[in-house]
């Protein structure tokens, strides 16, 4: 009997230091390209970042707040367009298109649902309208319908759609 005591005592103690380890690393986020590249859904918007030379500005520092299109926003957008801003020549406007969805600081869901009419300033300089409509908030025509993915560096709202500066 002591004998079957003692080795489940060891096996909760194995248990129990599993469980501990994965909540001290779930405790350590990625930066924001890390956290967004394994989600699976932002492989577009990985390659954008890539193709503008923007992947190390957003593993820096920060904080950022990335209102983050899916592969499925970046697909809604008119056929050649994403290949046509890939390439090179189009570096400028890419990068601009990709700093519209970034704002500075770490804007929390329960900060930006206070917003409603309000404009938050880009780190492209222009700013994106917020407006928010039965629980539903909206960053200039595209639906937010993913709040708070936290990053060690931020945090990321995701977006049905891919928003466009003036």
């Amino acid at each position: 009997m002591k004998t079957q005591i003692i080795r489940f005592t060891v096996a909760a103690f194995a248990a129990v230091a599993l469980v501990a380890g994965s909540a001290v690393q779930a405790q350590q986020p990625k930066d924001i390209v890390d956290t967004a590249v394994s989600a699976g859904s932002f492989k577009t918007l990985a390659a954008a970042l890539q193709a503008a030379g923007l992947v190390e500005t957003l593993k820096g520092a920060g904080p950022f707040t990335v209102f983050a299109p899916t592969d499925a926003a970046f697909a809604k957008l008119p056929a050649g367009t994403v290949e046509d801003l890939l390439k090179p020549e189009n570096k400028a406007k890419l990068i601009s298109i990709l700093t519209y969805h970034v704002v500075p600081g770490s804007v929390m869901a329960a900060q930006v649902v206070t917003m409603d009419g309000k404009e938050a300033k880009t780190v492209n300089g222009q700013s994106v309208k917020i407006s928010v409509n039965e629980g539903t908030v909206m960053v200039d025509a595209a639906k937010v319908v993913t709040t708070d993915i936290k990053a060690s560096n931020g945090v990321i709202h995701v977006l049905d759609s891919v928003i466009l500066p003036k």
